[in-house]
């Protein structure tokens, strides 16, 4: 038998506990014990009592037909599905809902209600929950053995059984609270997921779909991004808790991060004093450059996917003691999540301890004084600027080739300045800043945000690495002009990632924001954040997949969404928000949550580190309450 937990959302009182919902495949179905007697569910009808049903609600009324199910409800109510949507009457008014009311797939198969008054549908591409106010869609393996639902009985419990042709699946509520969840994940983390033994943290892969009994870990071009933010999530826990687990996993990460810079010194051949690798891997496990990482497939990758791709020889360097061989050609977006981290860990874990002070200051001066003594650019051992290194003012501000990463690279720079000075208090790195600003422009470029044509249409790795960077930019700076500046950015930023109900981008923004002002040649503008954002961040962190396997999850056929223009596979929901994150695979926050189809297989295992640190610094900023 098949077994696997998994999530679904039940909203209760902000800071209790709530109910969520493990799927199980295989067993047999219970029998129903619903009262049908007095209604059929006919082709040509509803009937009640011999009569023709005929709702009308307002002025909406249908005339059912090809009614694939009728029942009635522990509060007496009854309920209904056809073609043209759901019907519930409550006495004797009715509601009826159609797919433009949120109804994700009207194709009904069966109907049963539950005894804490929701309802539960079978459709010919997977089963909905409705409580009345929230539909909830479960399609693919991480709910169901197979889409096609051809009955539905729920128990005493509320646990809802679906018959398929693969064999019988339920789901059920059990009781969790978000720390439960979170150490849940903390718990599957160590089980898997920590790769050699600085403990990078990464997806492992499985050897058969589902099942976690048997897993293989591999390394990624951004183990040190990743591994950050695992890392920073686990500061926030401890200053959130003062667990000192937390601590204790906080400093592995730092550990693995501060070896991505140590591996690369000495060694054939040697990185310039300063540079941090992407990755490592073990020597003993073989030469990466003999097969995979050629110059060879180097030149056709730059022929066919990227004009500026390195040809590098090798990609991956030795080390000095010949027992790793670390990767080159390390990215912006590493750096990014390296000074995210640096600056987390120094405020929240090393403060206070004089040594472990000294060892962040230490490694935050290497890496920032290698950046400014190449003329603000990582530079690889070859000599050469590394593909995304870039961030001086003759490539931002004079060549087009970087013309689109001007704002974000600028920005980048400015908060690796200002990170490092807020760690070591070394005015050198102001005074690099004021270079750029006063010199260059940097600051102007800061604002000029980069070209984005709306929902659906960015880069989200590019978001991911804008919060961050602006989020450190906002709480270091000390001028106010300056800080106004950024924060407009950041503002102008999370608005158009508003509607992608991302709880990490919206705590790094409503973090700084508050109480912020920006005042331009018309008028000033307040920056704290409004909206739903708080609540939605919340419902993202509910709905949150216990089950981190990556399924396929198909939504491009549902008729409760509209595609974007250009899109691509991409769509929201009528409300212009995407679809919540228990309808979809989200693996690392970079993802893109408007493309409708994703996932796989069944044979990646993502880590649950990407709930864990927007949980841990909700809990930290006082926007969750256990």
């Amino acid at each position: 038998m098949y077994f696997g937990l998994f999530l679904l959302t039940a909203l209760v009182a902000w800071g209790q506990g709530f109910r969520q919902q493990v799927a199980e495949m295989g067993g047999s179905m219970p029998a129903s014990t619903a009262r049908t007697a007095e209604l059929e569910a006919r082709a040509d009808g509803l009937f009640e009592n011999g009569s023709r049903v005929l709702p009308r609600a307002g002025a909406r009324s249908w005339a059912p037909v090809d009614v694939k199910g009728a029942a009635y409800d522990s509060r007496g109510r009854l309920w209904f599905c056809s073609p043209q949507g759901v019907g519930v009457r409550d006495g004797s008014v009715w509601s009826l809902y159609s797919t433009e009311d949120g109804l994700p797939w009207d194709e009904c198969t069966a109907l049963a209600p539950a005894p804490d008054g929701s309802v539960w549908l079978g459709t010919t591409r997977g089963a909905i929950h409705f409580d009345g106010k929230t539909w909830e869609y479960r399609q693919g393996r991480r709910w169901l053995p197979d889409d096609y639902v051809s009955a539905v009985v729920v128990d005493s419990d509320n646990t809802a059984w679906f018959a398929t042709p693969k064999g019988v699946g339920k789901i059920k509520s059990v009781p969790m609270t978000l720390a439960q969840k979170a150490k849940f994940f903390e718990d599957e983390i160590d089980l898997r997921h920590r790769r050699t033994e600085y403990e990078y943290v990464l997806e492992v892969r499985l050897d058969k779909p589902g099942d976690k009994s048997k897993w293989t870990q591999h390394d990624s071009d951004n183990d040190g991004l990743w591994t950050s933010m695992y890392g920073a999530g686990e500061c926030y826990a401890y200053a959130a808790t003062k667990d000192p687990l937390a601590k204790k996993r906080a400093k592995k990460a730092y550990d693995a991060m501060r070896f991505l810079w140590t591996v690369t010194q000495g060694g054939t051949p040697p990185a310039p004093k300063g540079y941090i690798a992407r990755t490592v891997l073990p020597a003993s496990a073989g030469n990466p450059n003999a097969t995979q990482y050629t110059p060879a497939k180097d030149r056709v990758f730059q022929a066919t996917r990227d004009r500026m791709w390195k040809i590098m020889d090798p990609r991956w360097p030795l080390s000095a003691d010949g027992k790793w061989y670390w990767k080159a050609d390390t990215s912006s977006d590493e750096l990014d999540g390296h000074y995210f981290f640096y600056a987390v860990y120094f405020d929240l874990v090393a403060k206070g301890d004089a040594a472990e002070e000294a060892r962040v200051r230490e490694h935050i001066a290497a890496l920032t004084d290698h950046i400014i003594d190449h003329n603000f650019q990582l530079v690889d051992h070859d000599g050469k600027v590394t593909r995304w290194g870039a961030f001086n003012p003759e490539a931002l501000n004079f060549d087009l080739r970087w013309a689109d990463d001007r704002p974000l690279d600028s920005f980048s720079i400015l908060a690796y300045l200002k990170t490092a000075e807020h760690v070591t208090g070394d005015a050198k790195y102001a005074r690099a800043a004021k270079l750029l600003i006063e010199k260059h422009g940097y600051a102007v470029n800061t604002m000029m945000n980069k070209h984005h044509l709306g929902a659906g249409g960015g880069n989200q790795s590019d978001d991911e690495m804008a919060l961050m960077m602006l989020h450190n930019l906002v709480k270091y700076e000390t001028d106010p002009v300056l800080r106004a500046a950024y924060g407009v950015t950041l503002r102008r930023r999370w608005e158009t990632e508003e509607p992608e109900l991302n709880p990490v981008f919206n705590y790094l923004a409503a973090a700084v924001l508050k109480g912020l002002s920006y005042q331009d040649s018309h008028s000033v503008d307040q920056l704290t954040l409004d909206g739903p954002w708080q609540e939605e961040s919340l419902d993202t962190l509910r709905r949150f997949p216990l089950d981190r396997v990556s399924w396929r999850m198909t939504n491009s056929h549902r008729k409760d969404i509209r595609l974007l223009p250009r899109g691509n596979g991409r769509g929201a929901r009528m409300n212009g928000r995407v679809l919540p994150i228990d309808e979809r695979y989200v693996n690392h926050w970079n993802h893109d949550p408007w493309r409708l189809d994703q996932g796989t297989n069944g044979q990646e295992l993502a880590s649950g580190a990407s709930y864990l640190l927007p949980y841990y610094m909700g809990l930290y900023y006082g926007y969750l309450k256990e």
